[in-house]
């Protein structure tokens, strides 16, 4: 009989190891059977800790944010525009971490608060800096949003750094929309230099958001 000591098995471990496989398998691959064989228990135990699959997503989304926001402290001296741009950017890096990492966050609840410190801090700032508190949370959730669908597309094309999926040749696609000049160039707007469109496209959340509610 072995006397091998197992690591308690908790919702920390299990989320931990599921973001693991995640970048081997992708979220269609992940399942509560494949997580349990990597932890070297029976399926059943998982869901003493998670009733679905949602339930786990949901703790994985709050591990990422836990990994994403540690050691990063908010800077005081942020102007509203410079905190929108950081925290944006931010997300964008971390969710590329993961294959299919937009897909886990989006649409998954936080399983605890330690989210809120770092919202109350972003509303504080926006309502100083002229917003309402209602116009704050459309300001952060459009820019938030923004984020999530860009690198939900973005990781359609390259689910993780340096690996594209087929049928994304630029080639080819200018040649089966030889007739449709515009869309054809339009290609590598769409699909090359996610960084720049990234960058810019958040540039153009962050302004029309000054514009429409008149904070400089």
């Amino acid at each position: 009989m072995s006397t091998e000591r197992r690591e308690p098995l908790d919702r920390r471990r299990v989320a931990d190891t599921a973001l693991r496989l995640l970048n081997e398998v992708g979220l269609d691959g992940l399942t509560l059977r494949a997580i349990a064989r990597e932890l070297d228990v029976k399926a059943p135990a998982l869901y003493w800790h998670f009733k679905d699959k949602q339930a786990l997503l949901d703790e994985m989304a709050t591990e990422m944010y836990r990994r994403m926001v540690a050691g990063a402290a908010l800077d005081p001296a942020d102007t509203w525009r410079e905190r929108l741009l950081k925290a944006n950017r931010g997300l964008r890096a971390a969710l590329l971490g993961y294959r299919d990492g937009a897909k886990v966050f989006s649409g998954s609840r936080f399983t605890g608060i330690e989210h809120a410190a770092q919202m109350e801090d972003n509303l504080r700032l926006l309502t100083g800096a002229g917003f309402t508190l209602g116009q704050a949370v459309r300001a952060l959730t459009t820019a938030y949003l923004y984020t999530l669908g860009f690198v939900t597309e973005e990781q359609g094309v390259q689910p993780l750094p340096g690996e594209r999926r087929e049928g994304y040749d630029m080639h080819e696609r200018a040649r089966l929309m030889a007739d449709f000049p515009l869309s054809a160039q339009a290609g590598a707007e769409i699909f090359e230099d996610y960084d720049g469109h990234f960058e810019e496209g958040l540039a153009l959340v962050i302004e029309g958001i000054g514009a429409r509610y008149g904070v400089s």
